[in-house]
Order: structure tokens, then sequence, then C-alpha cells
């Protein structure tokens, strides 16, 4: 019989409150999915090449698996105490028909522990699934293939992820659990007070909402323009003032919707009852809207930033080369490509490489003063005379400091534009053409640039003059990226070698050969190069190489890293801000159910009271959003001007592009999560249709 009741009782909580269960469901597939990442095939490809960011990684995982424990502790707390406040006359009814306490609370800890055991029994097998499928599909977009995949069932995830679930279910629930068990039958069947509702002056929540909108364009101003990125302090001031502003601005909302209640002439049926219900709801649960607001931005935020990193770790230019040999003996480095190629023959690997050219790297050194030996006056008064923006203010003071730039040699770069399917760069002996690594040039900065080379302008090179020309170049000249170059002029080869002297570095590209990758994926065959290349011990002579895989190695490792945490971060985000306002919302209806009961004395039907809920809901999570999805325009492009690299500088349209996606995508999650809160608003009406009596 009591095991009856339990499961009776646990299948009208779930369905009474489907939004809360899916909720835990959702926070049970994001706790194994972030706990089983190290399972990854891209985290297990990657810990060969970046170990130790690798590790950096995993260490960071239990502190937002803390965090995450922490914040969904309230959550459940506050959504359990909702739960069990709409049941408060049930238990009242059961303790006057002789159910000890006792026996009480034993059926709420036991209705609890099954719907968490059911929670868990379907969170699990998505989340395993969803972890799958998202290895297969990030396997297959970065290129390693997914014939080698085997599928993982991470252990210490399920784990960790039912002890942690389970652990704040228990918490929250023995908290609340005894306080109903311990109240008196004459409180638990007596309704909830609405409690006192004063307002102020209409004027109080004008000034409130004018003074909110200040600070929060006062702190967006800081962020996009990168003053809050300066100093910690600036930061904690333009989050300061976000928080100010964003609560004030939800404070002062009272206003916005008096005035549309008298601007508004509707003849909609309980309009002015709607509307007195939206205005009382933001004034009194103002601060929780906010705080549900910025949770919102939040995810926005996360969303936006990690497609925006993931997609910045793949603008870089068309892969050409797969690996690049350095020389580390101190023999004349013109020679070195010949001794390469005998070292390769006689360890049996030379096949594997289709291709072996030299990338030749010099500075300016004929002059006595090197530093001074280069001057670009032309160039930097073009740039000068340029309509004052964010990129030519970049150029300018990156070329303020490229005094003694680099100088490559023109055939060495024709060869990798020729392998990369370009067309040679033709220069005369007095012109020059213009490189910048990749990592510091966007594609608005290339272009304005190649503007100002097509009028040839003129540089110094220890007093001779050459023209600047052809469009700017950025392909990688080596596959290591963490050899870059601000600044280079590519010249012809008796130029270059007439200002080096003989005193340059030295590169061998490599390009693998058809037979090397056999019809394998591109990832594989260069670790099974690698393989073959430590096993004819190179590691051990006077040749350090480093492939495509580690240049790549590093791209994957933001991407991805950048990717799970902030997907994780904006799912946990958006789930506890939308149960929060769910849940907040039914309480107060609750809480105002004498006004319900009024109506229906008045001869308000089912579906009349449905309609209004329904209106009601939809503006009460409309709000919310609306402020967050406008932070986000601003957020998301103070994000970019803070952590990404230049090359999405000032691709505004850009970002706002990305903004807008996740902002569609906030709208079909808004609209779930409303549906279903208007499905338990629509439930809870019901049972307030019979009229009742009151002596």
């Amino acid at each position: 019989m009591f095991s009856n009741l339990v499961l009776r009782n646990s299948r009208r909580n779930r369905k009474e409150n489907g939004l809360f269960f899916a909720s835990l469901v959702i926070s049970i597939v994001a706790f194994y999915i972030i706990l089983s990442i190290s399972r990854q095939d891209v985290m297990i490809f990657l810990q060969k090449m970046e170990s130790d960011a690798v590790n950096r990684l995993m260490a960071m995982i239990p502190i937002f698996y803390g965090m995450t424990l922490v914040i969904l502790f309230f959550l459940i707390y506050f959504a359990s105490k909702f739960q069990l406040e709409r049941r408060r006359h049930e238990f009242g009814v059961c303790l006057m028909l002789g159910m000890r306490r006792g026996k009480l609370f034993g059926m709420l800890m036991a209705e609890d522990f099954h719907n968490s055991i059911l929670a868990l029994a379907v969170g699990l097998p998505v989340a395993v699934l969803l972890s799958e499928l998202i290895s297969l599909v990030t396997a297959k977009a970065v290129g390693m293939g997914i014939v080698g995949h085997k599928f993982t069932l991470s252990i210490p995830a399920v784990f960790w992820t039912m002890a942690g679930f389970l652990a704040i279910k228990l918490a929250a629930f023995l908290i609340l659990s005894g306080k109903i068990s311990r109240q008196e039958v004459g409180g638990l069947l007596a309704d909830t007070p609405e409690g006192a509702k004063k307002q102020r002056p209409s004027a109080v929540y004008a000034l409130s909402a004018a003074a909110g909108v200040g600070l929060l364009a006062a702190a967006y101003s800081m962020a996009i323009r990168g003053t809050s990125w300066q100093q910690i302090g600036m930061m904690a001031l333009t989050l300061l003032m976000g928080l100010t502003g964003t609560l004030l601005l939800f404070y002062g909302m009272g206003a916005v919707v008096s005035l549309l209640l008298k601007r508004e002439k509707s003849r909609q049926k309980l309009h002015t009852f709607n509307f007195r219900q939206i205005q009382e709801s933001v004034i009194h649960q103002s601060a929780s809207m906010a705080i549900s607001s910025l949770l919102i931005l939040a995810a926005l935020c996360c969303f936006g930033a990690g497609v925006a990193i993931a997609r910045t770790n793949n603008q870089s230019d068309a892969h050409v080369l797969d690996y690049t040999f350095e020389d580390h003996s101190s023999e004349p480095p013109e020679q070195f490509l010949s001794r390469l190629q005998n070292l390769l023959e006689q360890k049996g690997v030379r096949d594997q490489f289709s291709e072996l050219f030299e990338m030749k790297i010099g500075r300016i050194r004929i002059a006595d003063d090197h530093k001074n030996a280069f001057r670009m006056e032309p160039l930097m008064k073009a740039l000068e005379s340029l309509p004052e923006s964010e990129n030519r203010d970049m150029l300018i003071n990156r070329f303020s400091v490229s005094d003694n730039p680099y100088l490559l040699c023109l055939s060495d770069y024709n060869k990798l534009l020729e392998l990369a399917g370009k067309p040679a760069l033709q220069l005369g002996a007095d012109e020059a053409a213009v490189y910048m690594g990749s990592d510091f040039v966007n594609e608005a900065q290339a272009e304005i640039l190649s503007r100002i080379f097509s009028e040839k302008p003129e540089v110094q090179i220890d007093g001779s003059t050459f023209f600047l020309t052809g469009e700017l170049q950025t392909a990688d000249i080596v596959t290591d990226r963490s050899i870059t170059i601000l600044f280079a002029l590519i010249v012809p080869d008796e130029v270059f070698d007439y200002y080096t002297r003989q005193q340059y570095s030295v590169y061998v590209n490599a390009v693998l050969s058809e037979d090397a990758i056999g019809g394998d994926s591109l990832m594989n065959a260069i670790s099974r190069v690698n393989t073959l290349l430590d096993g004819a011990a190179l590691e051990d002579s006077w040749i350090e190489y480093e492939s495509y895989l580690q240049n790549i190695g590093r791209q994957l490792f933001y991407m991805v890293a950048a990717s799970y945490i902030t997907i994780y971060l904006a799912i946990i985000f958006l789930v506890i801000a939308n149960t929060v306002m769910g849940v907040q919302f039914l309480m107060g209806q609750q809480k105002t159910s004498r006004r319900y009961k009024t109506l229906v004395r008045l001869g308000a039907s089912y579906e009349t009271l449905c309609k209004s809920a329904r209106k009601q809901i939809s503006w009460y999570f409309s709000l919310p959003v609306a402020v967050a999805a406008v932070s986000s325009l601003f957020g998301v492009k103070a994000l970019f001007a803070g952590l990404l690299a230049s090359r999405t500088e000032g691709n505004d349209a850009e970002m706002l592009i990305i903004s807008a996606a996740m902002i569609l995508l906030l709208c079909v999650v808004e609209y779930i999560y409303m549906t279903a809160v208007k499905r338990s608003s629509d439930r809870y009406l019901l049972t307030k249709m019979v009229p009742e009596r009151e002596e």
C-alpha cells in the first residue's frame, strides 16, 4: 500500500512538474559529458602532443563540476520547495487521517529517491549516446576519421554524475522534507498568503529604469572599447555596473508595463487583469527576473564566444605543409637541404615525402646599424592619411615597431605558393612584397594594405630604394605556428643573398607523398610517419622536426576546450535561468489563487483563465529574454574585442551574425520552456474551476 502510494505520487509529480524533471535530466547529461571529456577521441589524440595543456584542462573539470553542483543545489532547493508547497493541503489531510510525521517524511524521501533514480535512468543512457555522437562528429570534423573509434563508457564519469546528483538532491530534500513534516496540521491546511504588495510611486520606477539603462550603456561602452580588459579593477567596475544596471532596469520595468496598460486599448477579456498581474510580478520579482536575464545573457555570450573561438582557430590558411625540419648543427645553412636528404635516405624514410624545399629567413646584415637600416616613412604616411578606424590604428601600431623586418627569399616563397595552387610572385630587382603572419592581420587590414601596395610606396633598405608591390602575403611559411613573423619583406634571391650576407636560418619544409597517406586520413598518416621518424632515431640527431599534427593539435585543443566548456556552461545557465523563471511564475500563480477563484465565481470560463495565464507567461518570459538578447549583441562583441585573435578584430558584421544565430537558438529554447510552463499552469487552473463557498 505504502509503495503504491509512493509510485502514484511520483508519477503525478513528474506529470505536474515535467519542466523540473526535464531540467534534471539535462543536468545529468551535461554532468556526464563534461566529466567524460577525457575519453573523447580528440582528447586522447591531443594527449600525445599537448599533454600539459590537456592536463591543465582536465584539472579544471572538477572546478566546473563543483561550481555546477553548488548552483544546481539552489535550483533544486528552490524548485522542490515550490513542488512541496503545492502539496501542503495534501500533507495536512494525511496527518489528519492519522499518518505519522515520520512516515510522511519517509514517503517524501521515497518519492524523491524514486524520481531521482528515474532521472538517472533516463539521463545517463542519453548522455552516453550523446557523448559518443559528439566524439564521432568531432573526430570526423577535424580529419581524424572514425574507423578506429571504439565505444567507451567512462565509469568514473558515471559514478561522479550519480554521486553529485544524488548528493545535492538528498541535501535539498532533507532540508525541505524536514520543514514540511514538522509543520502543524492547521498551517498545512491553510492557504498560502499572498504577502504584502507595497508599490512605490511611478516616478521611482521610471528613474530606476533610466538609471539602469545608463549604467548598462556605460558598462558595454567600456567593454567594447577594450577599457575593461586593461586592468582587473576596470573589469570589476564594468561587471558591477552591468549587474547594478540590470537590477535597476528590472526594478523600474513596472513603469514600462504601467505605460503599456494605459496606452493599449484592448477588448480582450481580462486585459486589465493580465497587465496588473504582469506589473505586480515584475515589481515584486524583479531581482529573480534580473538574475535570470543575466544567466541567459551569460549563456548567449558563452555560445557566441565558443562558436567564434572555434571558427577563429579554423580560419588559418589552407593546409599546404606537412613537416618542417630545423638544423641544430654548426654546418653552413646552405648545405642543410642536401644533408637532410642524405640522412632521410639512410634512414629509409625519404620515400614518405614528395617535396622537400628550403625556406630561408634572414635579417638585414650589410649595414653597421642593423636596426636603422630600414625606413618606410611613405608607408606610414599612407596609413596615417586613411580615415580613422580601429584597423588603421592597429596597423600603424604594428608597423611602428617593425623597424628591422625579416627578409624572405622569393624562390622559396614561390615554391610554397606553387604547392598551395596560387600564382607565383613576379618581382623586379627593386621591388619587394610584404609578408605578415596570419595571426597579426585580419581580412579587413589585409585589404587596406593591398590597396596601399597597389600605389607602390617606397621603402629604404640601407639607403637603396625599393617599391612595395602586390597583395599582402600571409601563407604560413612553416608548420610550427610558434614560429610567427609580424612583418617581413619578400625580395628576389640576389637581393636576399646580398643583404643577409649568408647569415640566415634555413627551414626545410616537406609534403607527404601519396604512398605515405595511402588513402588514410591526413592526421593518421602524419601520426604514422611520426612513428617512422622517431624509430629512425632522428630525435637523437642534429635535426628537429615539427609536423602539421603538432600545429593542428594546438588549434584543436583551443577549439575543443572552448567548445566543450562554453557550451557546457551555456546549457547549465539556460537550464537554471528558465527553470527559475518557470518555478517563480507558478509559485506566484499559486499565491494569487484566490484571484482566480474570484474570477470563476464571476463566471470566467476555463479557456478564458488559461488564455489569460498564457499571456502572462509570455510576457513574464519575454522581458528577461528580450533584455538578454539585446545585451548579447554588445556582450558578445565585447568578448570578441578582449579575447579573440586579431584576425577577427573589426569583423563587426560577422560578430552580429553569430549573435543573431545564438538569439534564434535561444528563441527556440525559450518557446519550449514557455510551452511547458503554460501546460503546467493549465493543469493548476483546472483545479480552481470548482467554485468554493467561504463561510
